[in-house]
């Protein structure tokens, strides 16, 4: 005869995932740093084993309101669409942040500017300008490095900076490392990747971005002032479960927002969740 399953079981996920695994998908992004955050976990719970894949935050999103994830991991806050695409298959979207991002603009080690504002990076990025000399730089070619349309980090960038749509040769990336090594390769390359991918920059550096030229100029390695709120491309890093987080996923978030978790987002190159977040989260799982 066969064994019973558990209604609640049955409610919660209907995906085939073994018992005692938990599947992560999502944002290229945190990629790293939760799989990082995963192996720590699984070395104090080793009856648990993490499954994380990429994709991009859109795909980790789907996977989590067609019931194939446990938790997506989401580099841009869940559309207002997706969130009514993903109640009417009965799946709930709750939000919890992991870690905050200073998203960096990063240029090849030899060119000389070295700050931009939000204004010219959106001018860059929509084709208005288009050599390097327009900037006080060398008569030079700009070529954009980006990510595919899937990426959270590809529509915060639109939102924040861009604010229309991207020029038509930008060259879409899969992810942080294929931009990063397309930008040391190439000396009129812009690119644009999470503060955990810059952590050993060579070949390659991130320029100090304002919100316009009569503002302060931030680096993204500024620590103490991103963590202020003062580098105008500081974002968060979001988890999305259906439902309040229960049982070994409540075990697992909890995990990366102890302090032992923060620590490896910190050794990631992240930094860790501010307090208006840590009061979401604890909202959250409450």
């Amino acid at each position: 005869m066969q064994k019973p399953i558990a209604i609640a079981a049955i409610l919660a996920f209907a995906f085939s995932a073994p018992a005692g695994e938990l599947i992560v998908k999502g944002s290229d992004t945190m990629l790293n740093l939760t799989q990082r955050l995963a192996e720590a976990f699984s070395a104090s719970r080793p009856d648990i084993t993490v499954s994380i894949t990429g994709g991009g935050s859109g795909v980790g999103i789907n996977a989590l309101t067609n019931r194939e994830c446990h938790i997506a991991n989401a580099s841009r806050k869940i559309k207002s669409k997706e969130i009514s695409v993903a109640r009417s298959n009965s799946v709930n979207p709750v939000e919890l942040t992991i870690a905050m991002d200073a998203l960096s603009v990063i240029v090849n080690a030899s060119n000389p500017v070295s700050r931009l504002t939000i204004q010219q990076l959106g001018a860059i990025y929509r084709g208005e300008i288009t050599n390097w000399k327009q900037l006080g730089g060398p008569d030079r070619r700009i070529v954009l490095y980006g990510r595919q349309p899937n990426s959270g980090t590809y529509v915060f960038f639109r939102e924040e900076v861009v604010k229309g749509e991207y020029a038509t040769v930008m060259r879409q990336m899969n992810g942080n490392a294929q931009i990063v090594e397309g930008v040391k390769a190439d000396a009129g390359a812009i690119g644009y990747v999470g503060l955990g991918y810059i952590k050993d920059v060579d070949g390659f550096k991130p320029v100090a971005i304002a919100r316009t030229g009569a503002d302060e100029y931030v680096s993204p390695t500024e620590t103490e002032k991103v963590y202020a709120g003062r580098y105008p491309l500081t974002r968060p890093l979001y988890q999305y479960t259906n439902g309040k987080p229960r049982g070994d996923v409540r075990a697992l978030i909890e995990f990366e927002l102890s302090p032992a978790g923060q620590k490896i987002a910190e050794e990631e190159g992240f930094l860790p969740v501010t307090s208006e977040y840590v009061e979401r989260n604890n909202s959250a799982l409450r």
